[in-house]
């Protein structure tokens, strides 16, 4: 509960933070896009380092994701990408936000013939049709998940979620908030 509290806030210092995550895919085949190759997850990641002037996150030798702008692009498990944005003063500045960074990836994907889709769960792919990204957490969590359940795989590597971080100024607005987007879920989902 302290961990909690010490999160509380003045509503002048609130900010609004979102994570949006797509799958990449190949046009012409309508398939995920591979780690390696020329129009793969690593040379996207490398140009648009390029396009936006963004450091490169590195796990060895392997760009892994981006930092920048107060904010970072990492990889999901499957090869999702996950834009993590800078905590902001509002609503209307993380939509900004959102549409520079799917024109950074428009603009550089576009002649890669590859495209990016925000969907909730990929129906058409299987477990087998996705690429592993060389993350040694996402190896250790491929191993694990099986010993604990059926599905963990699946949300790992066929998942990709829209999610947002609320600051709040007590336990009581925190729990507000909470319930209030609780309630709001099933209607953004739709």
């Amino acid at each position: 509960a302290a961990h909690l509290a010490s999160g509380c806030k003045p509503k002048e210092q609130w900010r609004i933070g979102t994570e949006h995550e797509k799958f990449v895919f190949c046009r012409t085949s309508l398939k995920p896009v591979p780690y390696e190759g020329e129009a793969g997850i690593r040379a996207i990641l490398e140009k648009l380092a390029a396009e936006t002037g963004w450091e490169i996150l590195r796990e060895g030798d392997n760009p892994i994701g981006l930092k920048g702008e107060r904010a970072s692009v990492s990889l999901e498990p499957g090869g999702q990408f996950e834009l993590s944005g800078a905590p902001l003063e509002n609503v209307h500045q993380t939509c900004d936000e959102v549409h520079r960074h799917l024109e950074a990836v428009k603009k550089v994907c576009d002649p890669l013939g590859v495209a990016f889709l925000g969907m909730g769960f990929m129906p058409t792919w299987t477990r087998d049709e996705i690429p592993h990204m060389p993350k040694s957490r996402y190896k250790i969590m491929r191993e694990y998940m099986p010993k604990v359940g059926s599905l963990g795989l699946d949300m790992m590597h066929r998942t990709c979620t829209v999610q947002v971080n609320l600051d709040f100024s007590s336990e009581a607005d925190m729990a507000m908030k909470f319930k209030t987007s609780l309630a709001l879920q099933p209607i953004a989902t739709a």
